[in-house]
């Protein structure tokens, strides 16, 4: 029978969706990037059972989080799940009364006899209560180390965050840049960290596609999320089409993204979004990557005294957005 969830346990569940939702990776993408299954990382995600000790590695280093926090509330919530918590109460404490001692009259035998036989009865039973003691004693040791453990671990991953300097943490740089990061995962090829957003779009049917581009690595992708399970995006850059689908109920909850496509400055990316329902057209919408040199507005070239040019000025967005639904 499985046990019922604990407040660790819970803790722990939605610090590991938390990670997930910001690594951008579906349950399909988990099974390929993990040795777990996508149904294994379901259940994990929805707190149904307790994921293994290397499952939080595994999605701590995917999500590049420090995983002795996470560790810590593992630890706690292993010991509840596996009932090694409750054994200390289980054993009932050692007798604290004096050994029995025979209450009749003196033996008319040779008194050396009871002197050898009376310590072998007290000390049989002194002997089992010791055990049982250095059990339960183990037992608390072990929980109360656990709990002391996962605080020091909390506490110093908060002074560290409070000793670190104001600016963030040097990420490690891209691993591709531009053609190379064709059909690539941003953020296992580390170009997630703070992209550009070339537009955001409401669809019909209430979900939001978003148009993401880093700089870095002259790439683009698309994501969408307040989906429905089988809605669909795709997202091209005059080469490859590129496609991503929502495939359960933990992706609904969370961004589902495609891969990359190169793009560099002046490049027109399209993403189309497909709802799950057959009669349903897809909508599509267009974004300019910005280019790296801009000309100045207008109103800079124009000096006071001078006639300003009757040139046309260019688009004050590097990135215009239009949205052109589309047949199926």
């Amino acid at each position: 029978m499985t046990p019922e969830a604990t407040p660790e346990h819970s803790r722990l569940t939605t610090a590991l969706r938390e990670l997930r939702t910001r690594t951008g990776l579906s349950l399909a993408a988990l099974a390929e990037r993990t040795p777990y299954s996508k149904s294994s990382w379901e259940r994990y995600l929805n707190g149904r059972t307790l994921p293994p000790r290397r499952a939080v590695q595994d999605l701590c280093r995917l999500a590049g989080e420090p995983e002795g926090r996470l560790l810590a509330l593992w630890e706690i919530a292993e010991s509840q799940w596996s009932g090694r918590a409750a054994e200390a109460p289980s054993t009932p404490p050692p007798s604290s009364g004096p050994p029995p001692s025979s209450s009749g009259p003196p033996s008319p035998e040779p008194p050396r006899k009871p002197a050898q036989e009376r310590p072998d009865r007290a000390v049989r039973p002194d002997r089992a209560d010791r055990k049982r003691l250095m059990t339960v004693l183990t037992s608390v040791c072990a929980v109360t180390l656990g709990g002391v453990t996962a605080v020091v671990v909390m506490l110093s991953d908060r002074q560290g965050a409070s000793d670190s300097p104001p600016t963030a943490p040097s990420a490690p740089g891209p691993r591709c840049r531009g053609a190379s990061c064709e059909g690539q995962d941003p953020i296992h090829m580390f170009c997630g960290a703070g992209p550009d957003t070339l537009t955001t779009e409401r669809t019909s049917t209430g979900a939001r596609v978003e148009l993401r581009y880093s700089p870095r690595c002259e790439a683009s992708w698309a994501r969408m999320w307040r989906t429905r399970t089988g809605d669909r995006l795709e997202i091209a850059a005059g080469g490859p089409t590129h496609r991503a689908e929502v495939e359960g109920q933990v992706d609904t909850e969370s961004y589902v993204y495609t891969v990359m496509t190169a793009a560099r400055p002046g490049t027109v990316v399209r993403a189309c979004f497909r709802p799950a329902a057959a009669d349903a057209g897809r909508e599509c919408v267009d974004a300019r990557v910005g280019r790296e040199t801009a000309d100045p507005p207008a109103e800079q070239r124009s000096t006071a005294g001078s006639a300003a040019p009757t040139a046309t000025p260019r688009p004050a967005s590097a990135a215009p957005r239009r949205s052109r639904p589309a047949s199926g």
